[in-house]
């Protein structure tokens, strides 16, 4: 199973195993993650799932920005980064094992 590591805002690491299909929201949040609000469930209406992907490469392999979620990231409670991402659509395939990412404070 795909491993991604999320850098809390404390700077601590979580490691969780995220099933392919499944994205790293869902996986952060039942994990019981702390920074990873995901108000929304996933439902693209929120932001409050804003990561930031470390290592360009990922970046790459993760699936395209579509037009909300870009718009979405406008209004993420801390600045939008260049490899900003909403969690809940980085669906986890084989080749985004070992993505890490840092997670947005603060995501209200």
């Amino acid at each position: 199973m795909p491993k991604v590591t999320l850098i809390n805002p404390d700077n601590t690491r979580t490691e969780l195993e995220v099933a392919v299909g499944d994205s790293v929201m869902r996986a952060a949040t039942a994990a019981g993650l702390d920074g990873i609000v995901g108000d929304c469930g996933g439902g693209l209406s929120c932001s409050t799932c804003h990561v930031v992907i470390v290592d360009d490469a990922y970046f790459a392999k993760a699936p395209e920005i579509s037009p909300t979620e870009d718009q979405m990231l406008d209004f993420t409670a801390m600045e939008r980064e260049p490899n900003s991402r909403l969690s809940c659509q980085l669906v986890i395939t084989d080749e985004m094992d070992g993505m890490v990412v840092r997670v947005a404070d603060p995501q209200l």
